[in-house]
């Protein structure tokens, strides 16, 4: 049985690239030049994809990979997907949604505590050796207001 042919739009960490080569037969967009005479060539045989935003999945591209089953977006939005046409013919699509919800809001917490209490100009405080000088870094006070979290 041959092995399911995956295209790559695009260069991915090191580790999913060997584990994607290990398991499939791997080829990557940007080792052929031009693109257009790289789908002539090998579109037929192309049975899956792995994306991102950066490249459009519309009519055009479909038409170039007549054989592909499942298109899959290292991304949480699918804005650069026409689903009414991978619908038609019968591709599914696959993406990573809320994926970075945690991670952007523990991130948005540790920015907001970082500017109400002054972290970074602090740190370039010590860094330039400052406190040497000038003596401590004059610490923040309270700003007035709580910060209310969410859960769901």
């Amino acid at each position: 049985m041959d092995s399911l042919v995956v295209l790559l739009l695009y260069p991915v960490n090191a580790y999913l690239e060997q584990e994607l080569d290990r398991r499939f037969s791997l080829l990557r967009l940007w080792e052929h030049s031009p693109p257009d005479s790289f789908f002539h060539a090998e579109g037929s045989t192309i049975r899956a994809v792995v994306g991102y935003p950066g490249h459009k999945v519309d009519a055009a591209l479909l038409d170039a990979l007549p054989s592909l089953e499942i298109f899959s977006s290292f991304s949480v939005g699918i804005d650069h997907v026409d689903l009414a046409e991978c619908r038609q013919r019968g591709v599914r699509v696959t993406h990573t949604p809320d994926v970075l919800t945690d991670d952007v809001a523990d991130l948005a917490v540790g920015l907001a505590v970082a500017v109400l209490r002054r972290i970074p100009q602090a740190d370039r405080y010590v860094r330039a050796g400052s406190w040497k000088a000038k003596g401590d870094y004059t610490l923040t006070t309270r700003v007035g207001f709580s910060l209310s979290l969410f859960s769901h």
